[in-house]
């Protein structure tokens, strides 16, 4: 089931065009990852999913209902973890949260409870009465989350929540993605960092210039790039006794080149050889002393298309 639809969607600022006719669908249940370089269009998206910036055409849907008709509906649905902390350093970690869970309509006893259960599901639960002023940037990120959690959203909308923070707290929020995830929840994930979307998300959206240019899972979009994927074959043997045009009658072998003790073999990402590539070193008495697969990551995926560095 759509979750989030969207279509024709166009936002601009003068003559900036910041989202340029952009049609997208997010099912429920799935992290959906957003990468772009800065200025390509992904806050002002958030901002439009979210209610705080108006279209200026097409139309977006959130949970079968229209932003622009139900906001305030499609609002309370949603949890928004920001890039930039909104929390109140002077407050402690549980009235912090208390106040946020009482904009989305939480009262009476249900804040206490549900502002508890947020803090105690990203680990500062006992740190309620403490006041974040003295935390460390990963303890306030981690707050930062627990105040978009309290009132049970459906969708999580998380822009860059690991920046600047250490790698303890980074892999504690790393993980509360995929445990919200598992218990339902659907998550529009944006980062900086390649090896996160990777590993965290189902599907990956990349913007540039307004655009949404490539999206699918990161195999698919690492197949946009090359169909082949590379192993290097480090040998104990001299490389002189290595037949190479017999390495070439490989099924799958597209391109040999060699350098020193290294046989670098590029083959048919579809066809599985590896097996054939061993045998044929084996059966010819020549010891490997180590191998190594190279495939496309996400980053050159993206620096293929955009032509820019993801931070430029």
């Amino acid at each position: 089931m759509a979750i989030v639809e969207i279509k024709d969607l166009t936002k601009k600022y003068g003559s900036l065009v910041a989202v340029d006719n952009i049609s997208l669908t997010i099912v429920e249940g799935e992290i959906f990852g957003l990468l772009g370089p800065n200025g390509a269009g992904k806050t002002t998206l958030i901002n439009i999913l979210t209610g705080l910036v108006k279209v200026d055409k097409g139309t977006i849907k959130a949970f079968g209902q229209d932003i622009g008709k139900n906001g305030d509906d499609v609002k309370r649905q949603i949890g928004l973890v920001p890039q930039d902390l909104a929390i109140y350093e002077d407050l402690t970690c549980l009235e912090n949260v208390s106040f946020f869970a009482g904009l989305y309509g939480l009262r009476g006893r249900l804040v206490k409870e549900k502002a508890m259960e947020a803090l105690d599901f990203v680990g500062l639960s006992e740190k309620a009465g403490q006041a974040p002023k003295k935390f460390s940037g990963g303890m306030k990120r981690r707050l930062n989350i627990a105040c978009a959690l309290a009132h049970s959203p459906r969708l999580i909308i998380m822009d860059e929540p690991t920046v600047g923070i250490d790698p303890q707290s980074r892999k504690h929020i790393l993980n509360s993605v995929k445990t919200l995830n598992s218990r339902g929840c659907t998550v529009i994930y944006t980062t900086h960092y390649m090896e996160e979307a990777e590993d965290l998300c189902d599907r990956i959206g990349i913007m540039d210039h307004g655009k949404i240019i490539a999206m699918g899972s990161s195999n698919e979009l690492k197949s946009l790039v090359t169909d082949q994927s590379t192993l290097i074959v480090n040998l104990s043997s001299p490389l002189e006794r290595v037949n190479i045009d017999g390495l070439k009658e490989i099924k799958g072998v597209v391109d040999i080149w060699s350098d020193e003790n290294t046989i670098s073999i590029s083959s048919s990402r579809d066809i599985n050889n590896l097996d054939k590539i061993i045998s044929y070193f084996s059966s010819n008495d020549i010891h490997i002393a180590g191998l190594e697969s190279k495939s496309p990551n996400l980053e050159t995926v993206f620096l293929t298309l955009t032509g820019r560095k993801l931070r430029d």
